[in-house]
């Protein structure tokens, strides 16, 4: 499976913004658990979302809960995390990727994601 992130760019804080995932490959992604991940410079890459095969479960980080909102279009092929009230803090790089294991409500370590994109930066301005 191949992952390409799109969307991201340089806002102001209180903005929105929304990433995409498009996947590839031999598969589609409404065989694997999808999530979203961030990593500041300097700072161990961190959870912010999942969401499961068919799209009814999904769980976030509670930094981002009630602002990013993650989705999916499995007829697409493509994976979305929509960001609102965007902070300074949520600057990051964010990678989208995907699981083969079975969906979980706790937090996911970053190895139990299987395929990962090259990522896409994000830039909250104060």
């Amino acid at each position: 499976v191949q992952l390409v992130e799109s969307g991201g760019g340089w806002v102001q804080a209180g903005d929105s913004l929304t990433l995409s995932c498009a996947a590839s490959g031999r598969t589609f992604t409404s065989n694997y658990v999808m999530g979203w991940f961030r990593q500041i410079s300097g700072k161990e890459r961190e959870f912010v979302a999942q969401i499961s095969r068919g799209g009814r479960n999904t769980n976030y980080a509670d930094s981002v809960k009630g602002r990013f909102t993650i989705s999916r279009d499995n007829a697409k092929n493509t994976v979305y995390l929509q960001m609102t009230s965007l902070k300074p803090e949520d600057t990051a790089i964010y990678y989208c990727a995907a699981d083969r294991g079975l969906y979980s409500d706790s937090v996911p370590r970053v190895t139990n994601y299987d395929y990962w994109g090259q990522g896409t930066q994000v830039t909250v301005a104060s």
